[in-house]
Formats: C-alpha cells, structure tokens, sequence
C-alpha cells in the first residue's frame, strides 16, 4: 500500500507539472516550456481503455498526446532516463505506450478538452 501511496504522490506531481507546462505552451511560445514532455503514441488497446475509462468514442482521442517524462516512463514501459536521454540527444523523446494509467488519462483528457 505504501508504494501505491508514494506512486499516487508522484502522479499528482507529474500530472500538475504537465498542466502547467500545457497551459503555458498553448499560446506556441518558446519550447523551453515543453522540456520535460515526451511524446507518447497511443496504440489500439490502449486507446480503447482511455475511451472506456472517458466514456467517449475514439475517434475523439488524439493518437500522440504530450506527458511528463514519468508518466511516458511508466505506460512505453522505457526508463525515465532513457527517455530524457533520447530528448536531449535526439531533440524529442517519443515512445509507445504499451499501457495506460491514470495520469496518462487524465493527461489525455486535459489535451482533449484544450482542444475542443
């Protein structure tokens, strides 16, 4: 139960990060802003479990959304490190979520609302 606790605390920072990093970005500032994003490409089943949990249709989910490096660790299932890695080399770190998770639907929804 502990390690759900601890795992619960730092989604909730994670996911506060990304809004933060989300809002500020929208008006397509400068990138430095979008740092520790990574983009995360959503495949059918996990589309299908983020529709489920939304109750919406997925055609209404974007395919790619954009989380904090923790939370794209978490559902591609790729060390964090790796990915920050990736970043910084590569100039954009991508994965492929194998997974979801809360903080991956809630991240999805926020993208979801920002563009509708």
């Amino acid at each position: 139960m502990s390690k759900k606790f601890t795992l619960a605390l730092v989604v909730a920072a994670a996911i506060s990060g990304s809004a933060f990093a989300q809002s500020n970005n929208a008006g397509g500032g400068n990138n430095s802003q979008s740092e520790g994003l990574v983009n995360v490409t959503l495949g059918d089943v996990v589309l299908q479990e983020i529709a489920s949990d939304l109750n919406v249709n997925v055609s209404e989910i974007p395919v790619t959304v954009q989380v904090p490096v923790g939370v794209a660790a978490n559902v591609c299932g790729v060390a964090a490190n790796v990915l920050a890695s990736d970043k910084k080399d590569e100039g954009g770190a991508v994965c492929d979520a194998t997974s979801s998770s809360e903080a991956l639907t809630q991240v999805v929804q926020r993208q979801m609302n920002d563009q509708g």
